[in-house]
């Protein structure tokens, strides 16, 4: 039986193209379609979604995501915007109905990569740097993308960035902000969609891993990998990485 999936947020721009990927996927099948205005635990109870996918608003992510899991159905989260505290508790919701979900700040696969594999390199080439560029209708900045490199960037090698190198800032905020020890800078601009460069410097050389999104569809394998895990799963998980 195809798994029951309602889309929040389905009349933005991700929504629809979630929508219509539900809709051509054989193994899914869409039982509804909710936006701002939608009574959320309503609509997941009338129409016995197993799954709901969230892409709506970084202020509005944290209820939503409670919503669903209260309801009983298994949350999607693409929306970003979500602090480390607010996880935390919906992972601790998640895990005392034994509930599976995910929160996912990046479903494209080649994104997924480039941090698996920056995670790796930074154990060698310990200075780094994010940048990433988004389109200037992004409500949140820096992106959850850039954060949960950053996160993984530090995970992976305790003394990132160590020892600091003293810095004066003749314009507050040029270095970035400061997460885990590592800047990041955060770009909004019309003409980008979604793009992130990790840069590694040492002596004599850089290495930089760069990922584009030039088409909102590279985010849909993720999205329907994520549909599909994440009824076999008794937990939140945290990153895509996490059901590859």
């Amino acid at each position: 039986m195809p798994i029951k999936i309602l889309v929040n947020g389905a009349f933005g721009r991700m929504g629809q193209m979630t929508v219509k990927t539900i809709k051509a996927n054989p193994r899914l099948e869409l039982v509804g379609q909710t936006g701002r205005e939608y009574d959320l635990k309503k609509a997941i109870m009338d129409s016995h979604a197993q799954v709901v996918i969230d892409f709506t608003h970084p202020d509005s992510v944290f209820k939503n995501t409670s919503t669903i899991i209260e309801a009983g159905s298994h949350p999607v989260i693409g929306t970003t915007g979500l602090s480390m505290d607010q996880i935390r508790t919906l992972q601790d919701k998640s895990a005392a109905l034994k509930l599976g979900g995910i929160i996912a700040p990046n479903f494209s696969l080649g994104a997924v990569l480039m941090m698996k594999y920056a995670r790796e390199v930074v154990k060698y080439m310990p200075h780094v740097e994010i940048i990433e560029m988004h389109h200037d209708n992004k409500a949140d900045s820096p992106s959850g993308t850039a954060l949960r490199s950053a996160e993984m960037l530090a995970s992976a090698m305790a003394t990132v960035n160590q020892p600091a190198k003293t810095c004066r800032e003749t314009v507050p905020g040029a270095r970035g902000a400061n997460y885990h020890n590592i800047p990041i800078h955060a770009v909004r601009l019309p003409g980008f969609l979604a793009h992130q460069q990790i840069i590694f410097g040492d002596t004599g050389e850089t290495l930089t891993f760069r990922h584009d999104s030039i088409d909102r569809q590279c985010f849909m394998p993720g999205v329907t990998l994520a549909c599909e895990k994440v009824i076999k799963l008794d937990h939140l998980v945290y990153g895509l990485e996490e059901i590859l």
